[in-house]
């Protein structure tokens, strides 16, 4: 996948349209006949492998869109021979490596269950960028790779050995909590899982020095999603083993974080169930309890994400954190209003997350400000509970369950939501279909702005 400092490599260039023409100006005259004689345009996808003398690889030509720098070169792992590749432009070091993660991403495989083989192609870091563009590329892979991973293989269980795993690599502590604890400490949780066979569980992982800044990452670990009583339809269902797709984004993010030194007081908090049916699953019209004490009325077990996360942002808000993000595959409604490339993003501050927003722009990894909008919260006030799990409306969805999540998080606390999809639905070049990581490079950049 990289390469450091080898011998000899071979030069890459990433070309738009315009580019191209500007290239062949300063071609020699064999490599410009050559260029035209093969047609090459530079359009998004094209490649071109330009012979030197001795006709070899002298050079690559790849050609982009004028404005991509994460998916420039994602398309090449898969279509060059073995060897070392180097990127030649004057790019910014900030998009060279943007560039450099996207190769990494196209030199994905999920080969669990079926063998695969692997790109040969090695593209050479730029001294001082190795670190970096090894973490995010590795973590986002780690994201792609739990998501990916189907329920017979990933229950609560271990969801949460992963989680030790991953503390143990970092020093960090990981405490895991079941049982009739869980039941007395956090009833949410509990209710919503007691109907599989495998037991729910909440994750706590804990890193960093005490007296820095409280960071608090909050994942929906959902391992499957059945719908409850409630239950989907066997196309709905199809891709419900991804419904953990916001516990692997706080793992991950937890992971870059760990690994780049970002000094905080990290600690990380997942819900882990599996919303299954059995003759003690909860029901629509129920009424339970809450850590935070606050009566939810079940109006659809379908709406089970905003339920255990509720007890996890109250354990948060409990012990101190300053800041909260939570990821969650939370909501349909985000993706009819927004599709599958574009997650919303809420939050208490809205000039920070206008920032975020803007942000994420730039990286090539896109999130989009979402209200949180009061006039709609009358509408989670049921007449015999506190709040209740579905709203009045079927507009809205994502906007209501935003709203939900924000009363179990104390006054005061800067707190994010992203309500993402962590999949794609087919491939294309560095995003093949299936599990993907979404807004993990953009609130890790936006953090070490913060913190760094």
């Amino acid at each position: 996948m990289f390469s450091v400092s080898p011998e000899r490599s071979i030069p890459v260039h990433s070309l738009d349209s315009e580019g191209l023409e500007a290239w062949k100006s300063s071609a020699d005259e064999r490599t410009r006949r050559w260029v035209e004689a093969s047609g090459f345009r530079a359009k998004p996808g094209e490649l071109l492998l330009v012979p030197d003398e001795h006709s070899s690889i002298g050079e690559v030509l790849a050609g982009r869109e004028p404005s991509d720098r994460l998916w420039a070169l994602a398309h090449l792992p898969s279509n060059l021979p073995e060897g070392d590749y180097h990127l030649q432009t004057d790019w910014p070091a900030e998009e060279q490596e943007r560039a450099a993660i996207g190769w990494a991403l196209g030199c994905y495989r999920f080969d669990r269950y079926k063998e695969m083989e692997r790109p040969g192609a090695r593209l050479v870091l730029e001294p001082g960028s190795e670190q970096r563009v090894r973490t995010l590329a590795e973590s986002s892979a780690f994201v792609r790779d739990l998501v990916n991973t189907p329920a017979i293989d990933l229950g609560p269980g271990e969801l949460a050995d992963t989680a030790r795993t991953l503390a143990s690599e970092h020093g960090a502590d990981c405490e895991v909590i079941e049982g009739e604890r869980l039941e007395k400490e956090f009833p949410a949780i509990h209710v919503v899982g007691q109907a599989a066979s495998r037991a729910p569980r909440l994750i706590r992982m804990q890193w960093g020095r005490e007296d820095a800044p409280s960071l608090a990452l909050v994942g929906k670990g959902v391992i499957f999603d059945s719908g409850g009583l409630n239950i989907k339809p066997g196309a709905g269902m199809l891709l419900m083993k991804k419904d953990m797709g916001g516990a692997a984004h706080v793992l991950g993010l937890a992971k870059i974080i760990m690994t780049l030194g970002l000094d905080v007081n990290l600690r990380v908090y997942i819900p882990a169930v599996e919303n299954a049916i059995s003759g003690n699953a909860y029901r629509p019209s129920d009424i339970i309890n809450t850590r935070k004490g606050t009566s939810v009325a079940i109006g659809n077990t379908d709406a089970e994400g905003r339920v255990v996360l509720s007890d996890a942002l109250t354990l948060a808000s409990e012990e101190g954190a300053e800041r909260i993000i939570d990821f969650a595959t939370l909501t349909g409604a985000a993706r009819i209003a927004l599709g599958e490339d574009l997650p919303p993003i809420y939050g208490r501050d809205t000039e920070k997350a206008r920032t975020i927003q803007d942000l994420s722009f730039e990286l090539e990894d896109p999130l989009w400000h979402m209200p949180l909008f009061e006039p709609y919260r009358e509408q989670i006030e049921p007449a015999i509970a506190d709040i209740s799990n579905t709203g009045t409306s079927s507009f809205g969805g994502s906007l209501t369950a935003a709203l939900f999540l924000d009363h179990f998080v104390d006054a005061g606390i800067d707190w994010y939501h992203l309500d993402i999809y962590a999949w794609n639905l087919s491939d294309r070049p560095g995003r093949p279909a299936g599990g993907e990581a979404q807004g993990l490079r953009s609130m890790w950049q936006w953090l070490a702005s913060l913190y760094e």
